[in-house]
């Protein structure tokens, strides 16, 4: 949910291109454009390290003081130098009150299994539909003293309230099972090992 923390003072930008960017960035700050409803896309400039502190949040709401104005945005796209992780753009989506957005929301996996087994995470996200202020960051699914064989599907996730589950109900989500233990001992014989070996032996006796 947006609150004081997610407050951001952005400043509109009026030059664009790669140089400009560049020169941006070089200051301590993140080209951004805000658009949605039929509005003019706005082009404005944030400062990266707040916005990199908020982003540590999945699906973060800002609340944009744009010349005195507050917009509310979802943060729709980040995108990123591939080899210095540094948020290079960022494409936000006006959002309004009573708003529902459709998005993707992590799965953790909380406690641990009975002894012996474990979970695999067969789906990271689900998709849901939530109130566009108030989007979950995550949600858990507790495993602790399950056995092997049991399955948690989508429709067995428990949602935060005003949230409504869009993923197929039957999608596994998380598994439980035995841990498959590779044989370590000798290495079966195969024709070609046998084959091998008697190529060895021969070499051995001509020498």
């Amino acid at each position: 949910m947006a609150d004081d923390s997610n407050k951001v003072l952005a400043e509109v930008r009026d030059q664009f291109g790669k140089g400009a960017a560049r020169k941006i960035r070089a200051v301590g700050k993140i080209p951004a454009v805000l658009y949605g409803h039929g509005t003019e896309p706005v082009h404005v400039t944030l400062p990266a390290h707040q916005i990199g502190l908020l982003l540590r949040k999945a699906n973060a709401v800002l609340e944009l003081d744009i010349d005195g104005t507050t917009h509310t945005a979802l943060v729709k796209d980040v995108q990123k130098d591939p080899v210095r992780q540094i948020i290079e753009h960022l494409d936000l989506l006006v959002v309004r009150k009573g708003e529902r957005v459709r998005v993707d929301i992590a799965v953790h996996i909380i406690g641990e299994p009975a002894a012996g087994m474990v979970t695999e995470l067969d789906a990271k996200t689900i998709l849901v539909e939530a109130p566009a202020i108030s989007i979950p960051e995550n949600v858990r699914v507790d495993v602790t003293d399950r056995t092997a064989g049991e399955h948690v599907y989508a429709k067995d996730i428990e949602l935060p309230e005003g949230a409504v589950l869009l993923t197929e109900p039957e999608t596994l989500v998380v598994s439980v099972t035995v841990p498959i233990v590779q044989d370590l001992g000798e290495e079966p014989v195969t024709e070609a090992t046998e084959a091998a070996e008697g190529a060895e032996a021969a070499e051995g006796a001509a020498e």
